[in-house]
């Protein structure tokens, strides 16, 4: 009989905390724990006692048995570039996340509120592939500038869940799979996933790739260098609406694709030719991302909450399905893909990777 363990998973938002039981594959419970005002903190990573003794008071006022946990999974923060997989939580990874060098981010606090638990109650802690994994090829991260190179950042816990996923539908391993994985949500991210490994993905936070709700993606560097020495905004104002106030909502002041498509219902000519463009910017990045791969494709897979659009995810497929099937995953799944990562170690059906060494590994392979 298959033993059962028991995973807390963990993953910090900007003014809440949600967590997860697992046991196995199956979630027992889901929860949202509020979060003080975020301005009485100094940093993100002061916010992490506070957030733990919530989460703690929380699971003793329900009752819940700590002493049955087996493992906490966390969700991975801004660290430095690492390959895919699941990390110990180890002094090292704690120290960069609480330094908060490559940047403050809630994520940061999952896997901090991670070893603070686990560590009183002497079991391990982890993280699931943070947004951070790097495994682009030599080739991808030419710019075609030199002091500006490509940088892998991307929504790398649901890439490669749903690469495993679907891997498993065809019998298959993912390591033995080429993909081409689209998350569409907020940012948007597209993929090439080839033997295991993200060779090649836009980065969906700092400008390439398809415009989404929020962000403007690839643009003309000159007009861009042209509007941001024009004084109409300052540095951080600059940043701001290429991030928070561009792409869908920019152009028809909302962002939630329910809204355009009640629109295109009502005869919005403008809806749907915004619309439209984000569908084909969409399908324009699928089929960039097929060359990376030589056409040797197994799947594409749409995922991310944009996916539970239908009307959105057959105008993609129109365009791409003569590259290959099609799979949709909607959602962001971030609970399961943790609990999974961390259920993969438990079982010895993968080894969880060393933080401080994988570092070091990379930085010789890099310099080598």
């Amino acid at each position: 009989m298959m033993r059962k363990h028991r995973i807390l998973v963990i993953n910090p938002k900007s003014d809440s905390t949600v967590i997860a039981l697992y046991e196995n594959e199956v979630p027992i419970f889901e929860r949202v724990v509020m979060q003080e005002d975020a301005a009485d903190y100094h940093s993100i990573s002061a916010q992490a006692p506070a957030r733990t003794k919530k989460i703690l008071d929380f699971l003793l006022s329900e009752g819940f048995n700590l002493s049955r946990l087996d493992a906490i999974a966390g969700r991975g923060g801004l660290l430095k570039p690492i390959e895919g997989g699941t990390y110990i939580v180890d002094k090292e990874m704690i120290a960069d996340l609480k330094a908060g060098e490559r940047g403050e981010h809630p994520s940061n606090l999952g896997g901090l509120i991670a070893a603070e638990i686990a560590n009183g109650l002497n079991i391990q802690a982890f993280i699931v592939d943070p947004v951070v994994v790097d495994e682009l090829e030599d080739i991808a991260r030419i710019s075609g500038y030199p002091l500006i190179s490509r940088k892998s950042v991307f929504h790398a816990l649901n890439h490669k869940a749903c690469g495993r996923r679907a891997a498993m539908e065809l019998g298959k391993r993912y390591e033995n799979c080429n993909f081409i994985v689209a998350h569409l949500g907020d940012g948007i991210t597209v993929g090439a996933h080839k033997q295991g490994k993200v060779v090649d993905v836009n980065n969906g936070l700092n400008g390439e790739g398809p415009f989404s709700p929020e962000r403007a993606g690839s643009l003309p560097h000159g007009d861009l260098v042209d509007l941001c020495y024009s004084g109409k905004f300052s540095y951080k104002e600059m940043k701001e609406q290429l991030l928070y106030h561009a792409g869908i909502n920019s152009y028809l002041q909302k962002k939630d694709i329910r809204l355009l498509e009640a629109g295109i219902k009502e005869g919005s000519k403008q809806d749907k030719l915004i619309y439209d463009a984000l569908a084909y910017q969409i399908a324009k990045e699928i089929g960039s991302a097929s060359t990376v791969l030589a056409g040797r494709i197994d799947a594409i897979i749409l995922t991310g909450n944009m996916a539970y659009s239908m009307m959105l995810v057959d105008e993609i497929v129109e365009r791409t399905k003569w590259i290959a099937d099609v799979f949709t995953y909607p959602g962001e799944n971030d609970m399961q893909s943790l609990a999974y990562g961390c259920l993969r170690v438990l079982r010895g059906e993968e080894q969880a990777k060393e933080y401080n060494i994988m570092l070091e590994v990379q930085e010789s392979e890099y310099s080598g």
